[in-house]
């Protein structure tokens, strides 16, 4: 039951025990926020489904290889507690809607994004 708990378990138990820093991105408003904060430094969306394991899987590999702690703002998207905030990304960013899917925010403009297996945290490092 534990492999079950951990691929289904909910996104708030699970990024408590995370490395990466996560911003929770819950409210249309936060992206406002995470356009001015890109001219500073990089931000990256991670859009994740709780329901997939496949998602669950591919965060997991993520948050193992992310080391780009102070070079990148990392913001995290339950899209399924949140799916207006994740139609809204894909209308304001002009990227296609896909979970799992990883999208890199430069100067306001949505600069890369991949989903599911291509997701990788060492793609990052091209943007910083």
């Amino acid at each position: 039951m534990g492999f079950l708990n951990s691929i289904f378990s909910s996104s708030e138990e699970n990024q408590s025990d995370s490395k990466v820093g996560w911003r929770q991105l819950a409210d249309l408003g936060q992206l406002n926020e995470i356009i001015a904060e890109s001219a500073e430094k990089p931000v990256i969306i991670f859009k994740h489904s709780t329901r997939c394991g496949v998602s669950r899987m591919v965060l997991k590999q993520f948050e193992n290889e992310f080391d780009l702690h102070e070079k990148i703002t990392p913001y995290f998207l339950d899209l399924l507690e949140h799916r207006n905030v994740s139609d809204e990304i894909a209308s304001r960013f002009g990227v296609f809607h896909q979970s799992p899917q990883l999208i890199v925010i430069k100067d306001g403009t949505a600069v890369f994004n991949d989903s599911h297996g291509s997701i990788d945290a060492g793609k990052l490092k091209q943007f910083i």
